[in-house]
């Protein structure tokens, strides 16, 4: 099992910081363990998983 502790100060649990930043990877490591993916997916420190929040293609807009 991991043993992480979270290095977030009490005032800032509810927006945690980045610590960590690998953009060239396209993920960052929040002060409360979660990974953040540029995709918008996200893995939090107890195993849960936040799938990409994906637009349909029919709405993305389109180039001229």
């Amino acid at each position: 099992m991991c043993s992480y502790r979270t290095s977030c100060a009490a005032s800032d649990a509810a927006t945690p910081h980045p610590v960590a930043a690998h953009p060239e990877q396209g993920w960052t490591l929040l002060c409360d363990g979660s990974i953040v993916f540029d995709d918008t997916g996200e893995l939090h420190p107890d195993g849960s998983v936040v799938p990409p929040r994906r637009v349909p293609a029919e709405r993305l807009p389109v180039a001229a």
